[in-house]
């Protein structure tokens, strides 16, 4: 039986549902439009996508518009509000008509039809296929799949290798802004012996260095050495500091931690014995011992119970009856120098790669010289405007342009953290305002391409900004390999974010491909406060496409380095659920947080999917209201 509902039960003093079923298909009209229109570029597409990127440009299509009033009137109806819309969107609409036609008794009007529509069943199908021809078949128990990033110790560490395969890593990621063919050949031979031991599979993903802008070198800083011994609260001396004395001639590694490494005569070495002190006056012009401790081959070991600062030419006195002889600390290592910089600081950007240097000051501390320092990729002078804000090193520094001229770019710092912030050389810069016009694809890239395209079952090209240069990686893999890795784009710059849909259509050209939240630039690119609602975003499109997604960057950062994790970035790995994929970073503690991943995606995967929550059976509505007898009859 058929129940008809009046307008006014529908919505009381509001429009009419036969104004809402108009929406509907005014909408439904645009998305069939959007995509006829785009029919050239779809022929295209590879057969595995070809669903897909049709479905993607209907969803293009429905999010043109402020849906929220539309969602709320359906959702008092108790209909799909469109929010879980994604991979089967064309459906979805077509559902809710039906409903509404349905409820208002309305006879269904003819509509534009449109070929084979991806039903609800059919979109979840079509990622889930993508996703494993990329990452290979899933876990049991865990539909997320883990990567891990490579330290340089796989390659030489088959065990280390082998334990994360076993712990739960299914994609095996190699960085090639580090280490070379060699060692990344060994990485791949290491995994490839696990897989048969351990009878699993990992694929193999390597990273394209990409244009990465970095800061250019620094003037050496002073050859000095700070040592100084452990202190308790009380500030009594727990420990005292360990210095090496070696001989400057044929100097040897200290053979365990030392504090400092001191080359000195030889022969004034030799005649030091356990119990000796050295004296000397540092570089504050304060008096110093040194107590030796032990004598070894190749050095011995002398203990400082104060600070000491050491630069080479002090004069070291050994004092013992008889023997008074004075030895002359050699060649000291400088050590690695810094820009301090504070919010109203000036610093210049130079076009070339000479060292740059600290600003200079007068004795009142007045600044004579602004900091200067370089950049690796100069072409960016030819597209910076005056009034655009740089960042550098992950965002810690930030400033505005105030001049550019042909060979420098003037910089007023904006922002650092209180009390300042060093920049140091090889950080990272960011323009995010900036149009630049950088090819993904470097020469560092082209050559490394010949080893990748060989090796990896995935390429992940760094920086992608536009269709241009997926287009560039696709007709390169063509060119040196007869396979067909799947590409993984990583998005991590604002104009990669604004151009995504158009570079996922050209991905979609290939067999296989992916995107990465590369979360860290981008969050520089488009603002840390911006980030929760970028990577969302990138969620919603990437499904739509039916293209698998890897939440990276800080993924368990702590745990992995320091071995205990935030409370933040426990959540933050739970929210990871709703991509295809989570990354780890390299780290001493890695095997621990691989062990902790899988758990938390575990969890996670009963209450979570995608957007969806998933309403598994809840233990707290279990629990018994307390009855009045309870108590008295000692019930738990």
């Amino acid at each position: 039986m058929t129940i008809k509902l009046s307008e006014s039960d529908l919505w009381p003093g509001k429009e009419s549902p036969a104004q809402v079923i108009e929406e509907l298909k005014s909408i439904r009209a645009e998305m069939i439009a959007d995509a006829s229109q785009s029919a050239p570029r779809l022929d295209q597409v590879h057969a595995n996508y070809r669903d897909s990127a049709r479905n993607l440009l209907h969803y293009l299509a429905l999010r043109r518009r402020d849906l929220r009033p539309l969602q709320l009137r359906l959702a008092a109806l108790g209909l799909s509000s469109l929010g879980r819309a994604e991979s089967h969107v064309l459906a979805t609409v077509d559902a809710v008509l039906e409903i509404l036609y349905r409820l208002t008794g309305s006879p269904r009007q003819a509509i534009a039809p449109e070929a084979a529509p991806i039903d609800f069943e059919t979109g979840e199908r079509l990622l889930a296929d993508h996703t494993e021809a990329m990452f290979g078949p899933a876990k049991p128990a865990r539909r997320v799949r883990i990567m891990v990033t490579m330290p340089s110790e796989a390659a030489d560490d088959y065990t280390l290798v082998h334990e994360l395969l076993q712990r739960g890593m299914d994609g095996m990621r190699i960085n090639c802004a580090h280490d070379d063919a060699v060692a990344w050949a060994r990485m791949i031979e290491h995994l490839r012996r696990a897989e048969q031991e351990l009878g699993r599979s990992c694929r193999v993903f390597m990273d394209l260095s990409g244009p990465k802008l970095r800061t250019g070198p620094l003037e050496p800083g002073p050859a000095v050495i700070r040592v100084r011994p452990r202190r308790d609260v009380f500030g009594r001396v727990k420990t005292p500091a360990r210095i090496w004395l070696t001989a400057g001639t044929a100097p040897r590694p200290a053979p365990s931690r030392a504090d400092a490494c001191l080359p000195v005569p030889e022969m004034w070495l030799a005649r030091l014995r356990p119990g000796d002190k050295v004296k000397f006056t540092d570089t504050r012009d304060s008096k110093r011992t040194l107590v030796v401790s032990d004598v070894m081959a190749g050095g011995c070991w002398a203990e400082a119970s104060k600070t000491v600062y050491i630069d080479p030419g002090i004069v070291l006195r050994h004092e013992r009856e008889g023997d008074d002889r004075e030895g002359v600390i050699g060649a000291i290592p400088p050590t690695e120098n810094a820009i301090d910089l504070q919010e109203g600081d000036q610093l210049i950007l130079t076009r070339n790669l000479e060292p740059g240097r600290p600003a200079t000051r007068n004795g009142a501390g007045q600044v004579l010289t602004p900091a200067v320092i370089g950049c690796t990729i100069p072409e960016v002078f030819d597209t910076v405007q005056f009034g655009e804000s740089i960042c550098f090193d992950d965002g810690k520094i930030c400033g505005m342009i105030e001049k550019v001229e042909t060979e420098r770019v003037l910089i007023r710092i904006t922002r650092t953290r209180l009390g300042g912030e060093k920049l140091r050389a090889d950080k990272g810069i960011n323009l995010p305002e900036s149009n630049l016009r950088l090819p993904a694809l470097g020469a560092k890239d082209l050559e490394d391409l010949t080893f990748v395209a060989k090796h990896a079952d995935v390429v992940e090209l760094s920086f992608a900004n536009c269709s241009e240069d997926v287009e560039s990686l696709q007709k390169n893999l063509k060119r040196l390999t007869s396979r067909s890795p799947a590409i993984v784009l990583k998005i991590e710059t604002r104009r990669g974010f604004d151009n995504l849909p158009d570079m996922l259509l050209t991905a979609m050209r290939s067999p296989c491909c992916g995107v990465m939240i590369a979360r860290g630039d981008l969050a520089v690119e488009c603002g840390f406060q911006r980030l929760a609602e970028v990577q969302e975003e990138i969620l919603w499109i990437c499904e739509a496409a039916h293209v698998p997604v890897i939440w990276a960057t800080q993924v368990l950062e702590m745990l992995a380095k320091e071995g205990m994790p935030t409370m933040a970035e426990i959540t933050d790995a739970a929210m990871g659920d709703r991509a295809e994929c989570v990354m780890l970073n390299k780290g001493p503690h890695v095997l621990n947080a691989v062990l902790v991943l899988d758990d938390v995606l575990r969890r996670m995967q009963d209450h979570q999917s995608k957007k969806s929550a998933m309403l598994r059976e809840l233990r707290l509505a279990r629990a018994r209201r307390a009855e009045p007898g309870d108590a008295a009859d000692g019930g738990a």
